[in-house]
């Protein structure tokens, strides 16, 4: 039996993190992170943040690569789930590179047959904007300043992470802490995927 898949979409300080560590900490089974994080430090320097290049289309000179890497990370989860075994997924899906690249929906039909929950992990900005303030990962986040409170690169996010914005379940991290986002997975999970699910309506969409 094919192994669970779960992929959480959303900007970079919306909770993602969290509720991964919650999933594996709370849900039976061996769950395995194959998240953007994970990769990135897969990624040889040079070629960073690879996947978790931000919208704008700041560095064309890495564009050409995302695709591969997008690809070579769909598979890796496919080839886990084929093999029993449960992946939970964190990314930010975007297409405001300095040209589309239809990630998503190549993605989408790389995991084909596949049990798979797509979720949205949305988060107020003016709560990123306070998480990222406070963050102490050293991953160099952009904060704001009295001058440009919500700087470009994060309001790009926002706007850009959640179209098309088609989605099995939504949670709001803001009003849901981790766990009860975990929770709420589950619960879906449970309730089982209306037909076609969101990750069969994303690989049936024309690129382009």
């Amino acid at each position: 039996m094919a192994g669970q898949i779960i992929i959480l979409n959303g900007a970079p300080r919306s909770g993602k993190t969290s509720i991964v560590q919650a999933i594996q900490e709370n849900f039976d089974g061996v769950w395995i992170n194959l998240g953007v994080d994970v990769y990135e430090q897969a990624t040889p320097p040079r070629y960073r943040p690879g996947i978790g290049l931000r919208p704008g289309g700041e560095r064309p000179d890495l564009d050409g690569l995302v695709p591969q890497f997008y690809a070579a990370l769909y598979e890796s989860i496919a080839a886990h789930s084929r093999l029993g075994l449960n992946v939970v997924v964190d990314v930010g899906h975007h297409d405001a590179y300095s040209k589309p690249l239809d990630c998503l929906v190549d993605c989408a039909r790389r995991l084909t047959g596949l049990p798979v929950l797509l979720v949205g992990v949305r988060c107020p900005i003016e709560i990123i904007m306070e998480r990222r303030a406070a963050s102490v990962t050293g991953r160099g986040y952009v904060t704001g300043s009295p001058d440009d409170p919500i700087p470009l690169p994060v309001r790009l996010w926002q706007e850009e992470v959640h179209r098309p914005g088609v989605y099995d379940l939504e949670v709001d991290t803001s009003l849901l802490s981790p766990v009860q986002c975990a929770d709420a997975i589950r619960r879906r999970l449970e309730q089982g995927i209306a037909r076609p699910s969101a990750i069969e309506h994303l690989a049936q969409t024309t690129a382009g």
